[in-house]
């Protein structure tokens, strides 16, 4: 059902020509229906229009192109995507803001709201259903913070046919996605994130342009997914646990933790391996680029360590 189609089930008041991320119209809006936030959704609403630009000119969008929102709210990014793209999907928890969006969204004729989870639908299925008519789909959303790393995983390991994902998410996080190995900020998230995607942060973003402000600070992220992982190997399922055995205690060295995953007895088979590999054992996860845990990887399922 389109946002049209919904409106005429709700009220009858067209707002899509006003522009909703603005504090009066914000204010507004929350006031109209009564609206109160739920701490436990991550429920902020952007109200800065240079941030939507930012947002919406990362995501590359056209006529030609969809874009699937993640958590519209009152639909102040939906507003502009459905300007840019030809098919919008917003997908909303929280079924108080249904009446809203359809409000806001009414004169959006390419745009469909979803009263959903989206960590519980089937997207390959909602992907065939709404973007089978256009070139390109791209996730573009303000993503709760709670959610944040389930939501781009699921996106990611379901392997949905994205060209970019443009996501505003608390700053630390961003920072880790994007971060290379040497630094603190390294560590699984940015080895999972950087095998499907070039990850870029867009903007910063402070917290005083949101109602109500959360406590810290966000950053645009751009995620451009690859057309194969960043490396090859044979089993992603125990790549990416030999990962997130890697960084188990970031203070241990990569021996003593990847030790505790294929057992004290093979400790000694361990080390030579990763010499064989180049790598020092007494390295610590931090340190490895992607190709190296690709190796150790490849070098234990050759050597029939695949638990």
């Amino acid at each position: 059902m389109s946002s049209q189609e919904q409106g005429k089930q709700g009220t009858a008041v067209r707002t899509a020509s006003v522009e909703v991320a603005t504090p009066k119209r914000t204010k507004e809006i929350i006031a109209k229906y009564g609206f109160s936030f739920k701490k436990s959704l991550g429920q902020n609403f952007l109200i800065d229009q240079n941030i939507l630009n930012n947002i919406v000119q990362a995501a590359e969008l056209d006529e030609t192109k969809g874009a699937l929102e993640i958590g519209p709210g009152i639909g102040a990014l939906t507003q502009r995507l459905a300007a840019s793209a030809g098919k919008v999907t917003a997908i909303e928890i929280d079924n108080r803001l249904i009446p809203i969006l359809r409000d806001v969204l009414a004169d959006e004729q390419h745009t469909t709201v979803i009263h959903g989870d989206v960590l519980k639908l089937d997207l390959k299925q909602l992907f065939a259903e709404q973007f089978g008519d256009v070139t390109g789909v791209s996730v573009v959303a303000n993503l709760p913070y709670y959610v944040t790393t389930p939501i781009l995983m699921k996106l990611l390991e379901e392997k949905l046919p994205l060209e970019h994902i443009v996501v505003m998410i608390q700053k630390e996080v961003a920072v880790r996605m994007a971060a290379k190995p040497g630094g603190k900020e390294y560590g699984s998230l940015s080895v999972a994130v950087q095998y499907y995607c070039v990850p870029q942060v867009v903007c910063t973003v402070p917290h005083t342009v949101f109602i109500p402000q959360p406590n810290v600070d966000s950053a645009v992220i751009k995620l451009s997914l690859r057309d194969k992982p960043a490396v090859d190997v044979p089993d992603e399922e125990h790549f990416f646990r030999v990962v997130q055995a890697s960084f188990a205690q970031r203070r241990k060295t990569l021996v003593n933790n990847l030790t505790a995953f294929v057992g004290k007895e093979r400790r000694e088979a361990l080390t030579e391996l990763l010499l064989r590999n180049e790598i020092d054992p007494v390295r610590r996860g931090e340190t490895l680029s992607l190709e190296e845990f690709a190796r150790i990887s490849r070098s234990m399922l050759e050597a029939g360590w695949g638990s």
